[in-house]
Order: structure tokens, then C-alpha cells, then sequence
């Protein structure tokens, strides 16, 4: 009896002394007036600035007599915006030298619809900070050009066409030591697999944005120049 009341007792001690928990959770407000009084504040400073890059990207800068879109081999949008690059820069050609433009497929996002063409349309199809540069080429990369605007199945040209594989000149014959291409910064630097351009002879960075000279040549047309002559044959 005396050794069954000892174990009891043991085992009584034991439990008094095993650890038991008990949790409690206890909520308090947080107050976040602050805060959201602070983020309004912020809207109301930002707002101003949005409703005014809104209302310029909004502003009707030309208008479109059909839709102008991109293709291949041929297409609207890409002869007005090929036409555009030339145009921003002839003034600054040598005359004697036979010059095209060339652009990437690739590079012209978004359609022009008809009707009303809005700024923000133009940042719509270029949204890229590209610029326009002059690249003197050797006439021996004549070919080289020929060759990938054949397995390309087609790019944006100007000044220039693609006859039964060949490239002809708009102005002048191709019997030069070099000729002219107007082209962005990205495709000089190999873009879209362009190599043929490290074979330039000389370069002239223009500062032009091609966004830039689409604005301002939407602007001085009114309404865009419509061509969908088909520039490239195979």
C-alpha cells in the first residue's frame, strides 16, 4: 500500500510539473488613416500629369483614307513608314549615290487604322526609341541585301524595289562604288540577323527617333500618303 501511494504520488508530481500552455490571441486596430490619406495625397499630385499625357496621346494629329497595314512581301504600312525614314533625312543624301530605306517587319507594331490617327496611335506602332542612321554600304553587299529580303519573305523598303530577285533603284543606277541605306540603330547593330551592315563603309547618326519623323511627317500630310504599290517581287 505504502509502495502503491509513493508511485501515485510520483506521478501526480509529474504532471504538476509538465509544462502546459495556453495560447491567447489578442487583436488590436491598426490605424491606417495615415497611410491612405498619405497614397491619396499622391493621387491627387499624379493626377494632373496623367490627365495631361491622356489628353496629349488623345489629340488627332492626321487622318487615314483606308487602313494601313503591315505584310509580306508587301504592304501599305510598310511603304508609308519606309517612305517616312527616307524622307526625313533626303536633304542630307548625297545626291550622286543611289539610297534606299530599309525597316524590319518586326518593328512596325500596330496597324493605322482609317479614320482618325491620334499620337498615341503612332507610339502604338513604334513604341521602340529607335533612331534613324545613314549607312554607306559597298555595292558588293547589293546582294547580300537581295538574299535576305528573299529568305525574309519581305521588309519595308524605300527608294528602292525588288524586281525578279533584284534590287532596283528608284533614281539612280547601282553602277557606284557604294550606296545609301536609311535604316534604324537597331538593325545597323545586327538586329533581325541584318549582318550585311557590318560591311558598312561609313555611318551618320541622325538624333532622329523614327517615332519622331512619323509624328512629324503625320502632321505635315494631313492625311497619310496612301501607296500599296507592291515593292517586292520574287
Amino acid at each position: 500500500m505504502l509502495k502503491f501511494l509513493i508511485i501515485f504520488l510520483s506521478g501526480a508530481g509529474l504532471l504538476a510539473c509538465s509544462s502546459v500552455t495556453t495560447l491567447s490571441v489578442e487583436s488590436a486596430p491598426i490605424v491606417v488613416t495615415a497611410n491612405y490619406e498619405k497614397g491619396n495625397s499622391v493621387d491627387s499630385l499624379v493626377a494632373p500629369y496623367k490627365s495631361a499625357l491622356e489628353a496629349e496621346m488623345n489629340e488627332v494629329i492626321a487622318s487615314a483614307p483606308n487602313d494601313f497595314t503591315r505584310g509580306r512581301p508587301n504592304g501599305s504600312l510598310n511603304n508609308w513608314s519606309a517612305d517616312v525614314v527616307l524622307d526625313a533625312v533626303r536633304d542630307s543624301l548625297d545626291q550622286e549615290k543611289p539610297v534606299m530605306s530599309l525597316l524590319n517587319f518586326g518593328g512596325l507594331r500596330n496597324s493605322l487604322n482609317q479614320g482618325e490617327i491620334a499620337l498615341k496611335d503612332i507610339f502604338q506602332l513604334m513604341p521602340f526609341d529607335n533612331e534613324i542612321v545613314i549607312v554607306e554600304m559597298p555595292v558588293e553587299t547589293i546582294e547580300e541585301v537581295e538574299i535576305y529580303l528573299k529568305r525574309s519573305g519581305g521588309e519595308p523598303i524605300g527608294g528602292a524595289k525588288i524586281v525578279k530577285g533584284k534590287l532596283i533603284f528608284d533614281d539612280k543606277a547601282s553602277n557606284q562604288t557604294s550606296f545609301f541605306i536609311v535604316t534604324s540603330d537597331y538593325l545597323l547593330n545586327g538586329g533581325d540577323k541584318m549582318y550585311f551592315f557590318q560591311k558598312n563603309l561609313n555611318v551618320v547618326h541622325t538624333g532622329i527617333l523614327i517615332r519622331d519623323a512619323m509624328i512629324a511627317a503625320a502632321k505635315e500630310q494631313g492625311e497619310l500618303r496612301w501607296n500599296e504599290d507592291e515593292r517586292i517581287g520574287f
